[in-house]
């Protein structure tokens, strides 16, 4: 190999999440400087919130179903909480006193909303945070599934999501993720029959497995690996502006990103 090819063949991910997938679409150079550059990407606090959440569902969950009532998940969020304070990610929010409370009230609506929606004791779990490392289309792909249950119709694949419902004309971005899953387990011989995004904010959005929009989802990876891998042999990551640029981590890095949000909000103080 050239010098160049050895550089490229280092700076290549050893697996393509949907996260990074969508970074990498979202804005190359952001990918870059994330992945390649290795330049720090803080959590922000409905990201570190979401994590909370997760993990007291996780082992919620994981519990005989018996178990899985609303005391029992206070316990958890009271040992989960323990774990969360002093993780780094949640001390960098810098929060003071009163905003830390928000903070746990918040998680905990979250918790009674799920509750609302559904009875844990009734879902049927086959595995929670389930790691999948498979090759899809040639692609090595990587995913944390939150949840894979029994139903009538067969396994269903949940994602949970801590924010707001999208609008409708995004609801097919969202399922993609939740698509590749189904690809991942059914090279894992496990064949999905629906999929559920778990909105704890408003309730779920249900689909029945349909294997055009697995395809599609399938193909567009595809598409953003190799496009990836052209990007890390050409050492060529443009910029993609817009309004997503005032919330980047990497705008003191970015001259053209700093424009485009001077233009759209005006100068930062």
């Amino acid at each position: 190999m050239s010098p160049s090819e050895l550089i490229a063949d280092e700076q290549r991910p050893k697996h393509l999440s949907p996260s990074s997938a969508s970074t990498f679409r979202q804005c190359p150079r952001r990918w870059r400087m994330r992945y390649i550059d290795k330049l720090p990407d803080p959590k922000g606090e409905a990201a570190v919130l979401g994590t909370f959440v997760h993990e007291i569902l996780e082992d919620l969950l994981n519990l005989d179903s018996a178990e899985r009532s609303l005391a029992t998940a206070k316990k958890i969020a009271g040992r989960v909480w323990e774990e969360t304070a002093i993780d780094e990610d949640f001390i960098s929010l810098c929060l003071a006193e009163d905003e830390v409370k928000a903070f746990k009230w918040r998680a905990w609506r979250l918790i009674e909303k799920y509750f609302a929606i559904e009875d844990p004791k009734k879902v049927q779990v086959v595995e929670a945070e389930q790691t999948l490392a498979v090759e899809i289309d040639g692609v090595p792909f990587y995913g944390i599934v939150d949840l894979t249950e029994r139903v009538g119709s067969g396994l269903r694949v949940v994602d949970y999501k801590t924010g707001k419902t999208p609008r409708a004309r995004y609801v097919d971005d969202k399922l993609s993720q939740v698509w590749l899953y189904a690809a991942a387990l059914a090279e894992t011989d496990n064949e999905v029959s629906e999929v559920r995004l778990m909105y704890l904010t408003s309730g779920p959005i249900d689909r029945v497995v349909d294997t055009n929009e697995v395809s599609k989802a399938v193909i567009t990876h595809r598409k953003t690996w190799d496009a990836l891998c052209e990007a890390i042999v050409k050492n060529d990551f443009p910029h993609h502006v817009g309004p997503l640029c005032n919330w980047c981590p990497y705008l003191e890095n970015c001259p053209e990103g700093a424009i485009e949000v001077q233009r759209r909000f005006g100068p930062r103080s």
